[in-house]
């Protein structure tokens, strides 16, 4: 049953005792759950308990413990949507996360190809980004480079990409916003440009900006190269957030072969303190599946 359904069943219940509803609040609150790390869900995964309102489903997550939200499609809502969930997320001190900040090409080479006419086309899209990010409170935004040019050697794509990212932090780094690379598996995501933790890495030392950083989503990592732990260590200077999915299914941690207890750990143990978004699928659903995304996070924040 939904929060606003049992209280107004609750209400409904008092009157009819010729009682007044309050009596029924009198006991103590529920204590919020504290997270060790800025987990951050994403709009649909608690809709069940929640409701398919984007505002209810942000207090929710405040209600649950949860002190940040990411939103890939934030740039597609509505200015109105984006300063009301602005407002709710400064209320319920949550803490805004990604959103994506242009077109992504899947299929054809936009920077690798090193076209001037799409470069162009990927710097204004990042300026249109300052703008999002300002009204919704955001620091970080997700960069794809985009598919290979397989008639271009390597070295020319990544020069290419390297010049693209260089410009667009110039955009950036007067307004102190970061765009996080996210390198992209080859299994569900074959043929794009960047697929590799130290060819972001690589990347984002040649860039040299503190508005270019990489994205280091496990789930993809697991797949693509394994070795989580050292390749984050390796990377870490250059990480600037991170995503969260189990391998396989790319569903909530407990439910894959990854050790999520003991990556967090590390993270934590590294003093970070920005956000882990929760780029991931339920693996059950309704509102049972919604609660278990909940547990599993408990559980493997519980390392301290």
């Amino acid at each position: 049953m939904k929060r606003r359904t049992f209280i107004h069943s609750t209400a409904m219940a008092g009157a009819a005792l010729g009682a007044s509803p309050n009596i029924f609040a009198a006991g103590p609150k529920p204590i919020k759950h504290s997270f060790n790390l800025k987990y951050a869900p994403h709009l649909g995964m608690f809709k069940n308990m929640a409701g398919e309102n984007p505002i209810d489903q942000l207090n929710f997550m405040a209600d649950q413990g949860f002190t940040a939200f990411e939103d890939n499609g934030m740039k597609k809502r509505t200015v109105e949507l984006q300063e009301k969930m602005a407002s709710t997320m400064a209320k319920r001190g949550i803490e805004m996360g990604v959103f994506v900040a242009h077109d992504i090409y899947w299929k054809e080479p936009n920077l690798a190809s090193g076209k001037k006419d799409l470069r162009e086309e990927f710097l204004a899209q990042v300026k249109d980004s300052v703008e999002v990010a300002k009204r919704v409170n955001a620091k970080w935004m997700t960069v794809v480079p985009g598919h290979v040019d397989l008639r271009q050697n390597i070295g020319y794509q990544t020069a290419h990409v390297v010049e693209s990212l260089k410009r667009a932090s110039d955009i950036l780094e007067p307004h102190g916003l970061v765009m996080v690379l996210e390198p992209l598996n080859f299994r569900n995501h074959p043929g794009l440009f960047l697929s590799e933790s130290p060819q972001a890495f690589e990347i984002c030392k040649a860039v040299d900006s503190p508005s270019c950083k990489i994205l280091f989503d496990i789930y993809h990592q697991q797949i693509q190269e394994g070795n989580l732990i050292p390749n984050i260590e390796a990377c870490w200077d250059e990480i600037g957030y991170f995503q969260i999915g189990d391998n396989p299914g790319r569903k909530e941690p407990t439910t894959g072969e990854i050790n999520y207890k003991n990556v967090f750990k590390f993270i934590h143990s590294k003093g970070y303190k920005d956000i882990l978004g929760m780029e991931h699928g339920n693996s059950m659903e309704g509102a049972e599946g919604e609660q278990a995304v909940i547990d599993a996070y408990k559980a493997t924040d519980n390392f301290l």
